[in-house]
C-alpha cells in the first residue's frame, strides 16, 4: 500500500518539489507586487499532497500594516505607521473575535478601511468582516479569462480553466496566550524544535463569523495557516497516507454537499492522532491500525458532532456543521461497514482501485510520465513570473520556457501514443495534458 502511495503521487520527494515550487511561486509574487499585500498560499497545495488541477488552490492574501493583538499584548513596539486592532473574544464563540480599533497616535487609516469600521453599543470602533470583504473585492483586479464566483465563507473564489483558486484576505494576529496554551500541552508529537517555529510563527484572522451567530458580520476566526504548514510538513510518511486515505473516504465515500465535513476536520483528527501517540508506532506495517483509528474518530465525530480544533480545543468543528439526522446515521453505518472490512475497505476508492488494477508496469509507467508533466509545469509557473515583463506580458521567448514547453508536448505525445496502442479514441491532446495534472 505505501509503494502505492508513492507511485500515486504522494512520496516525500514529490511532496516536497510540490511545496518548494509553491513556496517559491509566493515569493516571486511577493518580490514583483508593491501593494499592501502578502500572498501565502496554504491548504493541500502547501503540503504537496494534490497535483495542479487536482483541487483548489488556497491563497491567503495578507493585509499589510494592520496588526490585530491580544490582550495584555503591548502596542507600543509596533511601528508607528501600523494600524492596531485588539482582540474581543469575550462575545463571540472560541476561535472567534471582534476586532476593536486601538487608537494609536500618528497612524492614518485608509479610507477604505474607515469605511469599514462600525460602532458597537459601547460607542467604540469594530472592523467589521463583511464590509472588509465587500471593499476588498471592489477593487480585486481580475486577470483575463478569470471568471469570478459568489463568495464561499471567508472565500473569494476564482476560476480560470480547470485552476480553482479560493482567495482569502486576512490580518496577521499576535495571540501569544493561545499559542502559549498549545504549546505546554503534553504530547509525544511535535517535538520542541517545530513546537517552537510554528509559536514564532503567529497566527491571522480572516473575515467569516460563526455560523449561526447574528453578529457574523463582525466577526473574525483566529487561524494558524503558517504554523499548520509547518505541522504537517514534520509528519511521517504513515500518518501522511492515512491523512490522504481518509481525504478519499469523505470526497468519494461520504460525499458530502454542503461541507458538512471538509478536509480541514480529517487534518485535525490526524494532528490529535499523532500528538496523542509514541512516533515509533507510525511505520508501514502499521498503516492499517492507523487507518482504522482514524475512521473510528471521524465515526465519533460525526456520531457526536464533536471535535476540538487542534490549535483551539474550546472550538468544536462540528458545532453548526448543518448535518442532520438521517445523514449522520447514514454516515455512521458506512464508517461502520468500512472498519469492519479491513484492508479491502480500500476498493471503496476509486484512485486506489484503479491503481492496484494497473499495478505494476501500467502505474508506474504513467505514474513516471504524469509526475514530471506535474513538475514541469509548476517550474513553467515560476518562470514564467520571472519572465513577466511590463503590464503582466511573459517573455514567451525565453529558452528555459520553450524548453519546458517541447518537453511537455513529448510527454502529451507519449500518453496519446500508449493509450491509442491500448485501445482508446481520445485524441485530444490538451484534454489529455489537463487530464494528466488532475
Amino acid at each position: 500500500m505505501c509503494t502505492l502511495m508513492n507511485c500515486l503521487g504522494y512520496g516525500p520527494h514529490i511532496r516536497q518539489a510540490r511545496s518548494d515550487a509553491y513556496r517559491e511561486l509566493d515569493r516571486l509574487y511577493n518580490a514583483r507586487k508593491p501593494f499592501n499585500i502578502m500572498q501565502i498560499t496554504t491548504g493541500s497545495k502547501a503540503e504537496g499532497l494534490t497535483g495542479v488541477y487536482e483541487s483548489d488552490v488556497d491563497m491567503m492574501y495578507v493585509l499589510k500594516g494592520i496588526m490585530c493583538l491580544e490582550n495584555g499584548v503591548d502596542s507600543d513596539k509596533l511601528p508607528r505607521e501600523t494600524i492596531a486592532f485588539t482582540l474581543n473574544t469575550g462575545v463571540c464563540y472560541h476561535g472567534h473575535s471582534r476586532l476593536n480599533l486601538l487608537e494609536r497616535r500618528g497612524v492614518m487609516i485608509p479610507s477604505k478601511m474607515l469605511d469599514s469600521l462600525c460602532e458597537d453599543e459601547n460607542g467604540r470602533f469594530l472592523l467589521s468582516s463583511a464590509l472588509v470583504v465587500d471593499a476588498v473585492n471592489s477593487e480585486w483586479a481580475s486577470t483575463p479569462n478569470e471568471i469570478r464566483h459568489e463568495r464561499a465563507g471567508p472565500s473569494m473564489p476564482t476560476s480560470k480553466g480547470p485552476l480553482h483558486t479560493d482567495n482569502v484576505i486576512s490580518l496577521r494576529c499576535r495571540c501569544p496566550g493561545i499559542l502559549s496554551r498549545w504549546a505546554e500541552r503534553t504530547r509525544h508529537w511535535p517535538p520542541p524544535d517545530i513546537v517552537h517555529k510554528v509559536v514564532t510563527m503567529g497566527s491571522f484572522v480572516t473575515p467569516v463569523g460563526f455560523r449561526g451567530s447574528e453578529y457574523q458580520h463582525l466577526e473574525w476566526r483566529i487561524c494558524f495557516n503558517t504554523g499548520e504548514n509547518e505541522l504537517m510538513s514534520s509528519l511521517n510518511n504513515t500518518q501522511v497516507y492515512i491523512y490522504v486515505l481518509l481525504k478519499m473516504v469523505v470526497k468519494d465515500v461520504l460525499k458530502p454537499v454542503k461541507k458538512e465535513i471538509t478536509s480541514y476536520t480529517v487534518k485535525n483528527i490526524i494532528l490529535w492522532i499523532a500528538e496523542n501517540n509514541p512516533q515509533a508506532q507510525f511505520n508501514e506495517s502499521s498503516l492499517f491500525y492507523w487507518l482504522r483509528d482514524g475512521l473510528e474518530k471521524l465515526r465519533t465525530a460525526i456520531l457526536k458532532i464533536e471535535l476540538p480544533y487542534y490549535m483551539i480545543p474550546e472550538r468544536n468543528l462540528m458545532e453548526a456543521c448543518g448535518l442532520d439526522e438521517g445523514q449522520k446515521c447514514t454516515w455512521v453505518n458506512t464508517i461502520t461497514d468500512m472498519m469492519n472490512e479491513g484492508s479491502n475497505t480500500l476498493l471503496r476508492l476509486p484512485r486506489i482501485r484503479k491503481a492496484i488494477i494497473s499495478h505494476p508496469e501500467p502505474l508506474v509507467w504513467y505514474n513516471k510520465k504524469r509526475i514530471e508533466m506535474e513538475l514541469l509545469h509548476l517550474k513553467f509557473w515560476n518562470r514564467a513570473r520571472q519572465c513577466n515583463e511590463e503590464n503582466d506580458v511573459v517573455n514567451g521567448s525565453d529558452p528555459m520556457l520553450q524548453a519546458i514547453s517541447s518537453r511537455t508536448a513529448e510527454l502529451v505525445i507519449e500518453v496519446h501514443t500508449r493509450m491509442n496502442r491500448e485501445g482508446s479514441r481520445l485524441n485530444d491532446l490538451t484534454e489529455i495534458r489537463e487530464m494528466m495534472l488532475i
